[in-house]
């Protein structure tokens, strides 16, 4: 295994960045990279066939999260993106320390901001049962409940995931269990829903419709919608800029962002999100052979 020369051979801008999720969730930051970063090369790693991530404990996700970032290695990546809250919050402390050369970046439930905005004082926070039980999101809870006196109430959305995965944006089946765990939160007053998930954008949408069902009176945007993508694009600018690794071709020297996409999955149902979610098409779909 080449891993080491890998992370310690000297890195190029040309060189691809790599982004992984546990399924298609982690496309909703995928847009946001190729929105801000439009002259990079991309590779998007859905770990569908290993899904759901939110079901599995730490170890387990410590040891699938390295096995992916040494698939995403040998394709010379110069920086890896964990776009999946689940797998940050149990692996991210390790993958740094296995490759300490690598820039890494990782999602993080958007806390901070939402209490920042938060007029009533209750946040509430959707994420799958893994993230909201790591030591990672407890110590962020605290701390920000202590220094903004924010009350975060936070919702396990147990079976939304695989609603998404199946591409059931709008089905009744998926209102149901937003209504389930949307409605409770905006009962005891949350006017702010951190959404701590990288599924969860693709159903803002019944989310809103949720809001709107349970305060018909309200202004459209009197619940507002935390969704962290953006930032972690931004980081990843800031990051590759600092050590020369941007990719600054001319926007006219490049016709779209490459993308390339491998599944542990069904390449088709990859396909298929990317069109009818972010309405991309990928150079390749690869069914990778990791196990």
């Amino acid at each position: 295994m080449n891993t080491l020369a890998e992370t310690t051979a000297i890195k190029h801008p040309g060189q691809p960045v790599g982004v992984f999720d546990s399924g298609v969730g982690g496309l909703s930051v995928l847009a946001h990279i190729r929105q801000q970063l439009p002259g990079e090369q991309l590779i998007y790693f859905a770990d569908s066939g290993f899904a759901p991530y939110g079901e599995k404990s730490d170890e387990v996700l410590i040891e699938r999260s390295l096995a992916v970032a040494e698939f995403l290695l040998t394709h010379h990546i110069k920086a890896l993106v964990i776009a999946c809250n689940t797998a940050t919050a149990a692996a991210v402390a390790t993958l740094r320390q296995r490759y300490p050369e690598l820039i890494i970046i990782g999602m993080e439930p958007g806390l901070k901001p939402a209490a920042l905005h938060s007029v009533s004082k209750v946040v509430g926070v959707l994420a799958t049962k893994s993230t909201l039980q790591s030591q990672k999101f407890s110590q962020l809870r605290d701390q920000l409940s202590v220094e903004t006196g924010v009350n975060f109430i936070a919702q396990a959305c147990i079976g939304l995931v695989n609603q998404i995965e199946k591409a059931e944006l709008h089905s009744a089946e998926t209102l149901q269990l937003v209504r389930r765990y949307v409605a409770p939160l905006l009962a005891q007053g949350a006017d702010t829903l951190v959404l701590g998930c990288t599924h969860y954008p693709f159903i803002a949408h019944l989310i809103r419709q949720v809001v709107a069902e349970n305060q018909p009176d309200a202004k459209l945007d009197a619940v507002r919608l935390i969704d962290t993508g953006e930032a972690v694009a931004r980081r990843l600018h800031k990051l590759l800029e600092q050590q020369g690794l941007l990719n600054t071709q001319p926007s006219a020297a490049i016709s779209s962002t490459a993308l390339n996409t491998y599944t542990t999955g069904s390449t088709s149902n990859l396909e298929h999100a990317l069109q009818h979610m972010l309405g991309l098409r990928a150079d390749q779909y690869q069914l990778s052979a990791l196990a």
